[in-house]
Formats: structure tokens, C-alpha cells, sequence
């Protein structure tokens, strides 16, 4: 027998006897249930052989009985939510054989080469991991493929863009080893009895119920959990040692590549943070959801590796077959994983006219250039609200004229000209001097300490107007042109009321005011000064002039805002031939 069976022997026997003790806890538990019982059986037998007899007996046989009775009930009804709780399912997609039959290939081979059962079906996800998954549960029979057992391979979706085939399979190697150990019946039985417990507390956990159902809860609650408290240390040791088995056996497949692949591993999650954080959340806040986020991210990490030459030998690895390459139809399958994510890290709508997929060449347009022009008209309503005159003279034959659903209303101030429509004057005036009428304002935003008393009311009112737009029914808020996504294929979608996962924390108020503060600067450079929205893989929304991103403005808006000083963002306008005085176009 070599090293590597011996360290996976080795492993295995660990796990196997975790799995043991956590079974133990189980055995422990149903004893302590039917313990109750077990005396109430002494004691009938004792009666009936006449030898416990007496009306102390009597009393001791009927409260030990009806003790009994109420416990094995109460373990009854602990047991069946336990084996009838549906344990919690990862959300993914669904990936058919006849639709990737390479991939299925390469799984396979690479199972028989680690003498190891073989996944029965493969799923995507949208993120950078992968594992296997035990769906043997009854309720999840509706997402795995008519046939297929209960282990499902989940793959991280920028995997199959970004990495080779050849690294694929050996990064996938220690995954597909885990289902030697797995498939052992004590460890099975462990998990089941573990996922158990966890879909049981759920279950106790659920809301909206009556006073009745809520004390149920709670004592179904309590039992699972110290159940669970018991198995903790031993389920821990348990998986950990069929991670070291399953690394073992793997050994044998594909081990000096492995090193190399963990490294494009490293590369592929920095890349795919960014791109969800920067490009795709942007979009999803205006409503639009990218439909190629893989292709996204390999165009992501490619910058990446240009910047920061975190990718050694790029341009060989090119060279090779990518892992999307095992795919039948990469596109469709691309673009459910895109709606997934969308779903899954901002909670979009399903369909309709305002959730609307985009492409990548009409990102700048759709999703950067509406987001600046909407989140200038927002700042200047709030800005209505706050009885802000404009200053400065009034646009020249050749500007742009607001429209009447976007132009502001204006009051005379002393030795000012009130200029009629929406202006980055206007804005500048405002957060750098105090406004000369006071007027009623929110109440500042506590988040918001780091500005001015005026940027703070500023922040506070645009702050309100996001949640009451946030707030209204998706019919009335604002509606974009494009027509509602297409359905994804069907058997794409293995599961439906999805969980939402938030990429980021909620924006400070701080934080709302410096980005409409730069959407408003942004409108301004590309009415005036020629310039235009553009979208940078790494950093998101940008602005190009002449091709070029246009640098330093970030720090600018932020002294602006927090410290009120217009002159180094003033400074930075007149260099590039901006107009702050001239009005800009909304939406």
C-alpha cells in the first residue's frame, strides 16, 4: 500500500469514528426518551406479578406512566420534524448531461482514476467554490435530474470560464475524492442526522405563529439545539477528517498541477469580487442584470493580471482549451448563472419591463450613463425640497433645455440671477455655503457625521427619497425601455424561493451623497465637455475622455463633501473644460 492509501486509510478511519460518536449522541438521546417507559414497564410487571403492590405503587405505576407516555409523545414529535424537515438546499443551476457531456466525461474519468462513486449530477454556482452536496433528502427530489442519486457535484461558475480544463480537473480532484469517505454508511447517517437537526431549528425558528405554535417551537428549539451542541466538536473533527482523506486519495491525480491551479483559484475569487461589487451591483441597483458575468470576469481577471501581474504565464495558458469548452451551450448556461447571482446577491424580480437584462457593449449607455443622469435628477428634487436657488447665468442658445418634468424651482436671493434648470453650480453652492433662507430639512443622517451640516441634511433627504422609491410597487417606479429578460431554459432552475445575500452593507448617507454628488459631475463633463460613460472591469462605471479615464476626481467629491471645499473640485473642472454653470440633461 503506498503513502497516499495509507494517509487516506487513515483519514477515513477518523472520520468514520466521528461519525460514530455523533450517532452515539444520537443513541443517547432516544435512551433518555425511552427511559421513562422502561420504568413504567418495571413497574406494570412488578404489579402484575404481585410483587409491587400497594396504593403507593399504584400512584408511582399511574405518574410514571403517564410521565412516559408525554415524553415518548413529546420525542415523537422531535423525531418526526427531524426526519421531515427540509434540510436547506444551495441554490444553483442546474446543469443536464446531454447539455455538457464532456463535463460529465471528465468528472467520471477523474472518479475512476481516484477509485471513488462518481457524482450523479452537476450543479453551477455563482461563486468561487465548489463541493459536493447530499440531495437524498425527499424534498429535494424536484432538483436533481430524473434518475440521479443524491450526490451532486456544485461547481463555481467562474471556474469553468476563467481556468483551464486541465486545471479544472485538478482542482476538482480533492471534491470528487470526498465521495469515498461519504459514501461510508455511518458517515451518511451522521450527516442526515445533522442536517436534521439544523432543518429542524429552522423550523422552530419560523415566524407568524400563535401562542400555541410559538411554545411548540420553542421546545422543539431547545431539544435540537442541545442535540446539536452535543454533536458539535465530533461533526467539526468529522468533516475535517474526510477533507484530509479526500486530500490524500487526491494526491495521486493531477498533484503538481494542483498547485498551480490554486493559484488561478486565488485569482478567480479577487477578480469576481470585484466585478459583482463594481460592475454588476450598479446595475442591479438601476434594475438591469448583466447576462454574461463569466464572460465578465475572464475580461476582469485579463486587466487584473495586466495590472498587477498576479497571473504567471497568461498568455500560454491561453493557449489551452478553457473549462467553458466542456459545455454544449456556454451562453445559455452563463446567462441563468448571471440571473442566479442577481438574485442572489440583490433579490431582483424574476421578470418585467424593470428588470431587464444587458449586455456588455450597452453597458455604458444602459446602466453607467442612466445611473449618473438618474441619480443628478434625484439630487436636484431633493434639492427642490430644500428650497435651493440656482445661481450663475442663464444657458447660452446652444445648451440643453430641461424638460419640465426635470426642471427646478427657483427663488429669487439677493444679487443672484436665477438660472432655470439643473446646474453643478448649483450643487457646489450648496454643499460649500450655508443656504442664505432657512429652510425646513430631514433630520441629518446619523451615518452622515462626516459632513457639513448642510451636506448632512442633503444626505438625509436623499436617503428618504431612496427607501420611498424602494418602497413604491415595482409598476410605478421608474420603467426602462427594454424588453422584459427571457425565460431561462427549463431544468436550469433547481430551486425557487431563493435567500438574499447582499454583496455589501446598506450606503451611508455619506456615502449616497458622494456618489450622486459625482453622477452630478459626471453629467456635467459629458454635456459640456465632450466626455463619455464608459465601464473599467476592475473599478466599474468610469469616465473617458478621449478614450482615457478621467483620474483624481474620487478624492475631490469626497473634500467636497466632507469638509464643504468646492476649490480643488473646482480646480479640477476648470482643467478639463467643464462648465459647472451650464444646466445638464436628466431623466
Amino acid at each position: 500500500m503506498s503513502g497516499v492509501d495509507i494517509g487516506a486509510e487513515a483519514g477515513a478511519r477518523a472520520a468514520r469514528a466521528r461519525a460514530l460518536a455523533v450517532l452515539r449522541v444520537r443513541s443517547r438521546a432516544l435512551a433518555v426518551a425511552l427511559l421513562p417507559a422502561a420504568a413504567a414497564v418495571i413497574l406494570l410487571a412488578g404489579g402484575t406479578s404481585g410483587h409491587l403492590v400497594g396504593a403507593g405503587w399504584d400512584a408511582a405505576r399511574w405518574a410514571v406512566s403517564a410521565l412516559a407516555l408525554l415524553v415518548l409523545l413529546l420525542a415523537g414529535a422531535v423525531a418526526l420534524v427531524v426526519a421531515r424537515a427540509r434540510p436547506a438546499c444551495t441554490p444553483t443551476v442546474a446543469v443536464a448531461e446531454e447539455s455538457a457531456p464532456d463535463l460529465y466525461r471528465l468528472v467520471r474519468d477523474l472518479a475512476d482514476r481516484l477509485g471513488v462513486p462518481a457524482p450523479s449530477a452537476i450543479a453551477l454556482t455563482p461563486d468561487c467554490d465548489s463541493w459536493l452536496e447530499d440531495r437524498s433528502h425527499a424534498s429535494h427530489a424536484s432538483r436533481t435530474p430524473p434518475g440521479a442519486g443524491a450526490s451532486v457535484l456544485v461547481i463555481g461558475s467562474p471556474f469553468l470560464w476563467w481556468m483551464r480544463v486541465g486545471e479544472l480537473r485538478a482542482v476538482l480532484a480533492p471534491v470528487v475524492a470526498g465521495a469515498g469517505p461519504s459514501a461510508h454508511p455511518d458517515i451518511a447517517a451522521a450527516r442526515r442526522f445533522l442536517r436534521g437537526l439544523d432543518a429542524a431549528v429552522a423550523v422552530a425558528a419560523a415566524p407568524g405563529r400563535g401562542p400555541v405554535s410559538r411554545a411548540a417551537g420553542a421546545g422543539l428549539g431547545w431539544a435540537t439545539r442541545l442535540l446539536l451542541r452535543g454533536c458539535r466538536a465530533h461533526a467539526a473533527e468529522m468533516e475535517r477528517a474526510v477533507a484530509s482523506a479526500a486530500a490524500e486519495r487526491a494526491k495521486a491525480v493531477d498533484y503538481g498541477l494542483r498547485i498551480v491551479a490554486q493559484e488561478q483559484v486565488g485569482l478567480a475569487y479577487a477578480g469576481w469580487d470585484r466585478l459583482l461589487t463594481r460592475v454588476a451591483l450598479p446595475a442591479w441597483r438601476m434594475g438591469r442584470w448583466p447576462s454574461r458575468l463569466d464572460v465578465g470576469v475572464v475580461a476582469a481577471l485579463t486587466e487584473l493580471s495586466r495590472r498587477d501581474r498576479l497571473a504567471e504565464g497568461f498568455a500560454s495558458r491561453l493557449g489551452e482549451r478553457p473549462a467553458c469548452d466542456l459545455l454544449e451551450e456556454p451562453g445559455a448556461i452563463d446567462e441563468a448563472v448571471s440571473l442566479l447571482a442577481a438574485r442572489l446577491f440583490h433579490g431582483g424580480p424574476d421578470a418585467g419591463p424593470e428588470w431587464a437584462s444587458v449586455e456588455w457593449d450597452e453597458y455604458a449607455e444602459e446602466v453607467v450613463d442612466r445611473t449618473w443622469r438618474t441619480d443628478a435628477a434625484r439630487l436636484h428634487r431633493v434639492l427642490d425640497t430644500l428650497t435651493v436657488t440656482d445661481p450663475g447665468p442663464g444657458p447660452g442658445p446652444e445648451d440643453p433645455q430641461p424638460t419640465a418634468a426635470t426642471a427646478t424651482a427657483t427663488t429669487s436671493a439677493p444679487d443672484r440671477t436665477p438660472t432655470p434648470g439643473p446646474t453643478l453650480d448649483r450643487v457646489l453652492d450648496h454643499l460649500a455655503v450655508p443656504p442664505a433662507t432657512p429652510a425646513p430639512a430631514p433630520a441629518p443622517d446619523p451615518d452622515a457625521d462626516d459632513t457639513t451640516p448642510q451636506g448632512a441634511a442633503l444626505a438625509a433627504g436623499l436617503s428618504a427619497q431612496l427607501a420611498r422609491e424602494e418602497a413604491e410597487p415595482a409598476t410605478t417606479r421608474a420603467a426602462t425601455t427594454a424588453a422584459p429578460p427571457p425565460e431561462p431554459a427549463a431544468g436550469l432552475w433547481d430551486d425557487h424561493p431563493l435567500p438574499l445575500l447582499p454583496l455589501q452593507p446598506p450606503r451611508t448617507g455619506r456615502e449616497i451623497l458622494t456618489d450622486h454628488v459625482t453622477a452630478m459631475v459626471c453629467c456635467a463633463a459629458m454635456d459640456t465637455a465632450g466626455a463619455a460613460p464608459g465601464l473599467d472591469w476592475l473599478d466599474g462605471p468610469s469616465l473617458l475622455f478621449d478614450g482615457t479615464r478621467a483620474a483624481d476626481l474620487a478624492p475631490r467629491v469626497r473634500t467636497l463633501v466632507e469638509t464643504g471645499d468646492p476649490e480643488p473640485l473646482r480646480t479640477w473642472l476648470t482643467d478639463l473644460g467643464i462648465r459647472p454653470e451650464k444646466p445638464v440633461r436628466l431623466v
